[in-house]
């Protein structure tokens, strides 16, 4: 594939369309699996932006032999913003990565502040958080490099839209952190303030002469901050946790108590088990640690204990596959292993 932007689509070869191909289903897989198990969406971001980088990182060691640059083809180049052929650059510039220090610590923050916030908001209401977050970024950065031609990449416009969308709605939460030279749980709001400000101090000191030229977008971060803080609240309507909801106060439950009460009350009735509605009562075994589960399943440790022994001894009643134990954002439940339409219980 030529390496220069003014390309068309025409232009790519088929071993180009192959790769190309290959790093979507690499970034798509994670997110897929996470939807499917209803397991953490920031999470499943995480591993799809590494994995993404590892072949990234692949394909640039191997460079002169390969000839396939992602770079060219899926990053922010702002003289191409107005093209339609050049527009999904805005949404796939978030998956590739200059450097393993880039994606680590996109990959930190997407993971420390990321997870607590899907927690309170949803994982529907996460995503819009994290493609407001991106896109806010490169808008950001388009509009006040129109005449560059050089690429931008990276997920640090979503991960400090992750930021700003948790300030917005709970700065009082405290999360575990890398900050001030040590992990420990800060306010989120003292987190975005520490943030924001070293991003801004780097932009003027770069602006005033006092620093040397980066490669870094500072205006990008701050562009994806504020657009996800200034949508994040009317988003966050009819989450899980109310808007404002306190994490951490004094004398007060924290954020991961309010995370555990609001899962214990998702955990479900354990009365109509899907053996009885099929026709198929449990019997033996399987019988005696159904009947422990409805006796001693009222917490999330002993309900997940009695559910992943009964997992053990049961099958499927509608397929006779296996059963298997998949977390639902805290609560443990029984899903098929051939289709969680077969059961998704309780």
């Amino acid at each position: 594939m030529p390496r220069d932007f003014d390309f068309t689509w025409a232009q790519l070869e088929g071993s180009d369309l192959v790769w190309m191909a290959f790093l979507v289903i690499i970034a798509v897989i994670p997110l897929a699996n996470a939807a499917r198990n209803r397991d953490s969406i920031a999470l499943g971001m995480v591993l799809s932006i590494i994995l993404v980088h590892f072949v990234q990182f692949f394909l640039s060691s191997f460079e002169s032999a390969l000839d396939f640059y992602p770079v060219d083809i899926f990053s922010v180049i702002p003289v191409l913003a107005d093209d339609p052929l050049h527009q999904h650059r805005i949404l796939t510039s978030a998956w590739l990565h200059a450097d393993f220090i880039h994606v680590l610590g996109n990959a930190l923050v997407i993971a420390l502040a990321g997870v607590p916030l899907e927690q309170r908001m949803g994982g529907k209401r996460w995503i819009a958080i994290y493609v407001i977050g991106l896109v806010g970024g490169n808008l950001a950065w388009i509009i006040s490099h129109q005449d560059s031609a050089v690429p931008a990449i990276g997920a640090s416009g979503a991960a400090f839209g992750i930021l700003g969308a948790y300030m917005a709605c709970w700065p009082e939460d405290k999360i575990e952190f890398p900050l001030i030279f040590m992990i420990r749980a800060w306010p989120v709001w003292l987190i975005a303030f520490v943030r924001l400000g070293l991003e801004i101090f780097q932009m003027y000191s770069i602006q005033t002469g006092t620093a040397g030229e980066t490669n870094i977008a500072h205006l990008a971060h701050i562009g994806g901050f504020f657009l996800a803080y200034a949508l994040a609240r009317p988003i966050a309507k009819g989450a899980p946790s109310p808007i404002g909801l306190t994490g951490h106060s004094m004398g007060g439950p924290s954020v991961s108590d309010q995370i555990r009460v609001q899962a214990t009350a998702r955990m479900g009735n354990l009365e109509n088990d899907p053996w009885t509605v099929a026709g198929k009562p449990l019997e033996g075994r399987a019988e005696r640690v159904l009947m422990k589960l409805r006796e001693e399943g009222d917490e999330l440790e002993t309900r997940r204990a009695w559910l992943e022994e009964l997992a053990e001894n049961t099958i499927c009643p509608v397929c006779g596959g296996e059963v298997l134990t998949v977390d639902d954002r805290g609560v443990c439940r029984l899903s098929c292993h051939v289709s969680a339409e077969h059961i998704r219980w309780p």
